[in-house]
């Protein structure tokens, strides 16, 4: 028993990345904004992927507070089409995908964790 209580520990240490290699999120490179012609200070899009539950409700209200904060006019889409979601390959929901790049899933980010994210990605 004493080896699955070990796994569970050892999964919540290690964290996904963006670009679900393995590395851990603080060798994460900076998105880059090449996404579309329009960009503002980095950010071209910012989505949550959801399937409409409370969860997903709550990360997009949180991330459109965070972009609000930090100044940003950059309009927050809600996404619940599955068959959008699987595009970007999450498997657990909520997601945050900025400029079409997967920076969080199965978190319910707070505001103040949105922002930090966003300035460490370069925003």
């Amino acid at each position: 028993m004493a080896l699955f209580g070990k796994k569970r520990e050892e999964e919540k240490k290690s964290s996904i990345c963006a670009c679900n290699s393995g590395c851990p999120v603080s060798e994460t490179t900076e998105i880059t904004s090449d996404c579309c012609s329009n960009a503002q200070d980095g950010i071209c899009r910012v989505k949550v992927l959801g399937s409409g539950c409370a969860s997903c409700h709550t990360l997009y209200e949180n991330v459109k507070d965070a972009v609000q904060k930090m100044g940003v006019a950059v309009k927050v889409e809600y996404v619940t089409d599955l068959q959008k979601v699987m595009e970007y390959g999450v498997m657990s929901m909520p997601a945050l995908v900025v400029n079409e790049k997967v920076v969080s899933m199965g978190k319910v980010l707070k505001s103040a964790d949105i922002e930090k994210m966003l300035h460490k990605l370069g925003f």
